[in-house]
């Protein structure tokens, strides 16, 4: 089942260069547009779910599947707090989620997500260790 791993491994770092957020007038952004900082840890998480594909080692695939799917939970809860916050000069509180919901999280989500419970789902079949 190191194949299943090593697929979604790729597409959860794939998926970080796919349009993840689309903001009005400035286009699509991708993790590294939305933070580097976010984009960094989710490529570093990717390197340490690498070392647990080629060591064999089910459970370590397993948490850093795990710890990628809260880091891209956070990241669309934060995602949706900056929005907000980036209208907060409006008085009345509807108009801010009317203009925070101009923000669109797109397609590359999906990849992400999908990357991330494959890396989880495929352990259960890996025997190795």
């Amino acid at each position: 089942m190191k194949n299943i791993q090593l697929l979604g491994l790729i597409l959860v770092v794939v998926g970080s260069f796919l349009p993840l957020v689309h903001v009005p007038i400035i286009g699509n952004w991708n993790y590294w547009k939305l933070d580097h900082y976010l984009a960094i840890t989710c490529w570093i998480l990717a390197a340490c779910g690498v070392f647990g594909i080629v060591n064999g080692s089910a459970k370590v695939v397993r948490l850093f599947g795990i710890l990628l799917i809260i880091l891209f939970g956070f990241t669309l809860v934060a995602v949706k707090m900056q929005s907000l916050e980036y209208f907060s000069f409006l008085p009345f509180k509807s108009w801010r989620e009317t203009f925070a919901g101009v923000v669109k999280l797109k397609w590359g989500w999906a990849v992400e997500f999908l990357g991330a419970f494959l890396m989880i789902v495929a352990k259960g079949n890996n025997k190795n260790k």
